[in-house]
């Protein structure tokens, strides 16, 4: 047996490690992974007693609880589930494939409108660091945040710097929730972000922050934050931060991410 092992069945050890390794990262960040190691201990227990000690009438039932087992964790992790399945998609090189079976648009057409509604955003900012004002601003890209919109209240507004100032303003009914943008329109004010409970997120980082990466975390989202305790502008894309930002650089990062 040990000389019919060959290439193919080397790629499916590496793909089932790889698998079992990300299902782990999964659990390790949504803070389940005591239930993944009980599951792997009962796996192990279930094809020791079904196929070494072949004891038939225990190994029966294993199997019918392996069986009913299988649709409980879907209920379970139902959202570490829709959040792994949408990683998958989103990833970079994913999406590069499928732009090859999506109809073509002008690029030019389209950096053009970038460039027109990310200054009012970036003028904005600034003058809310200046005046330490709190801001949430997610920007839509290809993910829809219908949900999103639905918790807050429909602006549907051109977007101009004095409306976000406006919003954002620290007597405003709105200005602790999140303002959402879509299709170069302010959609929503005053949304309920998903916080997340990444424990790796450092302590001076308040709700705001928490707030915004568990945005960027479910979807491709653009999260520009304004901190109220400091004044300092951040941005959180793909899972992660990128904070103290200038003028120029807000302006660059968001250039350069929703051209993409």
């Amino acid at each position: 047996m040990f000389f019919d092992f060959g290439i193919k069945d080397a790629i499916d050890i590496l793909l089932v490690g790889l698998m079992l390794y990300y299902v782990y990262r999964l659990m390790r960040e949504s803070r389940s992974l005591n239930v993944f190691v009980g599951i792997a201990i009962f796996i192990v227990v279930w094809l020791f007693v079904s196929q070494v000690l072949e004891m038939k009438l225990l190994g029966t039932i294993l199997d019918k609880l392996v069986s009913v087992g299988v649709i409980a964790l879907i209920v379970i992790f139902q959202e570490d589930i829709r959040k792994f399945l949408y990683n998958l998609g989103a990833h970079r090189r994913m999406r590069t494939l499928l732009k090859f079976f999506m109809p073509k648009h002008s690029k030019d057409k389209d950096q053009v409108q970038v460039k027109r509604y990310i200054m009012p955003i970036v003028m904005a900012c600034m003058q809310m660091s200046k005046g330490k004002v709190g801001a949430l601003i997610v920007i839509e890209r290809e993910s829809s945040l219908s949900d999103i919109v639905s918790t807050g209240e429909v602006v549907n507004a051109d977007i101009n710097q004095r409306l976000i100032e406006n919003i954002f303003f620290k007597n405003s009914p709105l200005h602790d929730g999140a303002m959402v943008i879509s299709k170069h329109r302010i959609e929503a004010a005053g949304c309920i972000l998903p916080v997340s409970h990444n424990l790796d997120i450092p302590k001076e980082l308040g709700l705001r922050h928490r707030a915004a990466l568990g945005m960027s975390q479910e979807s491709d989202a653009l999260v520009v934050i304004v901190s109220e305790e400091t004044g300092g502008i951040s941005i959180a894309t793909g899972g992660k931060f990128r904070l103290r930002l200038s003028a120029e650089e807000l302006e660059a990062v968001l250039t350069e991410e929703l051209q993409k």
